[in-house]
């Protein structure tokens, strides 16, 4: 069978890049696959990571060497790896410029452009700019085999960004863990709403996001003033996006129905206390959140964005809407006026197809097909030289 090597910065249980990664490893070795990991630290090669010797330097900055450090050196490295199994088909997640597969888990010009002022976003942090460069170079070059886009929209994002994209692009969803993910038992719901004292008449849409502009914390928290039977349950954020949301649900007379929990680990109890779930974000690559929401089983009310059109069916689990705060109070208006669990059933089954096992068997034949070819290019190349 084809062995893998995910080339990612850093892999571990969660969210984001690096719970995509471990969510894959596991089931592409459940299948048997012999998998290795090059990741940010394997790269290193044993030398201290600066955000551990210089404790006053930001993190942003930090983040931005990573960046920087992990597409040119970690790229040089990772190289190295890959001359001594030729045989292995890498994965790529981000940064490094070398693979067969590379992931697309976002385009940044995208998702700049989708919130305006991108000139003025892009000077604010070079690293940006250096981004945006490094990756047009990726999608028209022929650094990679093939280029995996999570949804079919972010294909026509792709060329929107970069004006062709040369390898051949497959879409392979996210995943979801059906088995961490799932409808709260009674008891379940029970001591998940006793955590924040809600009564059963409550009606509660979660919100789950870091970047509050982005994601649409603004139109969520002002949709309140016209759904007056719904509290907004907020995870997410830094202390001065908390502030800043708390001032902007007091300004609109609202605070009394926003509960801001900032950061927080172990999602799935934040959605067994809640009826709904709530993201008008003007961009997403794929929305992870979307599939674990639903496979919780909440409704779910979003914009047109990453993998929400694909899998939300208006009135049957959940509505599609754009970000008027008046159409996505009318939409959370009507979660709540249905009996609670009305959507369950529906909201569960709409992701029965995006389960982890699924989408690790979609990457491991893509990595057999890959692995076929570069075996026949290998074939052909004594005859050639003959």
């Amino acid at each position: 069978m084809t062995s893998i090597v995910q080339i990612v910065p850093f892999m571990g249980a969660g969210s984001g890049v690096a719970g995509v990664a471990w969510n894959l490893d596991r089931e592409l070795r459940l299948l048997g696959v012999a998998v290795d990991t090059f990741t940010f630290t394997r790269a290193r090669q044993g030398a201290r990571d600066p955000i551990a010797t210089r404790g006053r330097i930001s993190a942003r900055i930090v983040s931005s060497w990573r960046v920087v450090w992990f597409s040119t050196v970690g790229t040089k490295r990772a190289k190295e790896y890959l001359a001594e199994h030729p045989d292995t088909i890498a994965i790529v997640h981000s940064n490094v410029m070398a693979g067969d597969v590379y992931v697309n888990h976002g385009v940044l010009f995208a998702a700049m452009r989708a919130r305006g002022n991108t000139f003025w976003r892009f000077l604010r942090d070079p690293t940006h700019i250096y981004t945006h460069f490094r990756d047009r170079a990726r999608y028209r070059g022929h650094i990679h085999r093939r280029i995996v886009a999570l949804t079919a929209a972010e294909v026509q994002t792709l060329r929107d960004s970069y004006g062709r994209v040369a390898p051949p692009v497959v879409v392979i969803s996210n995943g979801v863990d059906l088995d961490a993910y799932r409808p709260p038992t009674p008891e379940e719901r029970a001591e998940a709403r006793a955590m924040f004292q809600l009564d059963d008449e409550h009606r509660v849409a979660v919100f789950v996001g870091h970047e509050f502009d982005r994601k649409g914390l603004p139109a969520a928290i002002e949709a309140l003033v016209h759904a007056p039977t719904v509290l907004l349950l907020v995870i997410g954020g830094i202390r001065k996006m908390v502030d800043d949301a708390r001032a902007y649900a007091e300004k609109l007379g609202v605070s009394d129905r926003v509960m801001l929990l900032g950061e927080q680990h172990g999602l799935q109890k934040y959605l067994a206390a809640a009826d709904m779930f709530v993201l008008p974000s003007v961009y997403e690559s794929s929305g992870l959140v979307f599939l674990e929401a639903l496979a919780s089983g909440l409704p779910v009310v979003a914009t047109r964005v990453g993998v929400a059109p694909e899998v939300v069916v208006d009135g049957v689990n959940g509505y599609l809407v754009g970000r008027d705060p008046v159409e996505i109070a009318d939409r959370l208006e009507r979660i709540a006026a249905r009996p609670v669990g009305a959507f369950t059933e529906a909201a569960r089954a709409s992701v029965a197809e995006y389960s982890w096992p699924k989408i690790a068997r979609r990457y491991l034949d893509l990595a057999e097909e890959l692995a076929a070819e570069k075996a026949a290019e290998s074939a052909a190349a004594p005859r050639a030289a003959t």
